[in-house]
């Protein structure tokens, strides 16, 4: 449902959702989420071999392109509300010298998406980017990772600038655990560290556009430990179930409480 780009959105106005990065952990898990939520969920992935496994995880369409090398990003955009990116490089890409997925080829989805007029886009990065005080986890992802991450908080500052409503999460060490929904979210500089499972993740970004208070907001988010003291009072609610008889709201209880 399409509106001013900073407007409030309705836990019923998320219709179309393109989710980049959808073959990955939490790309999959955001799809099987929002499956039951959003009349369509686009997937968005380079290796045409997994269209068929993408279906099955909850993708109404499959999209297949390269966002480093895209072909046709703004027909991919095309009557999307939402965009939900959890596009990653792999760690060993750090020892090149790029482009990285993270950087251009999220900006370059960005660009499109504006581009097209969608409501939100919802970005997937990580704990230790940016230059607010970190942990001495954060501090050695930017050791080990320091290209990508930098990438990623290239990609940050231009989704703060665009004309778009946005959330950015960074969660700590990603996890194949099972949802928990029992996280730590808290603004930057809060020095978060630990793990958090990429289910937990996934469903911090399915909420955001319709999280009032996720709203052009930075994230940082863990699982374990937990740091109650630090965490942030955010109301995070799903999309609305779809059918005629659901009508209750999926509120996300001890997720910044």
């Amino acid at each position: 449902m399409r509106g001013s780009p900073r407007r409030g959105m309705d836990t019923t106005d998320v219709e179309t959702v393109l989710v980049a990065g959808a073959s990955g952990g939490t790309g999959r898990a955001v799809l099987g989420l929002l499956g039951s939520r959003v009349r369509t969920v686009r997937a968005l992935t380079r290796s045409p071999g997994k269209r068929s496994s993408l279906r099955r995880a909850g993708a109404d369409e499959v999209v297949i392109d390269d966002l480093l090398d895209p072909t046709d990003l703004d027909d991919t955009v095309d009557g999307v509300d939402v965009v939900v990116s959890t596009v990653g490089s792999e760690i060993g890409q750090a020892l090149g010298s790029g482009p990285y997925v993270d950087g251009a080829g999220t900006q370059a989805l960005l660009d499109a998406a504006v581009a097209a007029g969608v409501d939100a886009f919802v970005m997937e990065s990580a704990i230790g980017v940016g230059e607010e005080p970190a942990s001495p986890l954060a501090t050695a992802f930017d050791l080990f990772i320091g290209p990508i991450q930098a990438a990623k908080a290239e990609t940050e500052a231009a989704l703060r600038s665009a004309s778009i409503r946005h959330t950015i999460l960074r969660p700590g060490v990603l996890t194949n655990g099972p949802r928990t929904d029992d996280v730590t979210v808290a603004e930057p500089g809060a020095k978060l560290y630990g793990t958090v499972s990429r289910a937990d993740v996934a469903r911090l970004l399915a909420a955001a556009p319709v999280t009032e208070a996720a709203a052009d907001a930075t994230f940082e988010v863990v699982g374990c430990p937990a740091f109650p003291d630090r965490a942030a009072a955010v109301d995070w609610q799903l999309p609305a179930p779809r059918g005629p008889n659901s009508v209750d709201l999926d509120v996300i209880d001890g997720a910044g409480d």
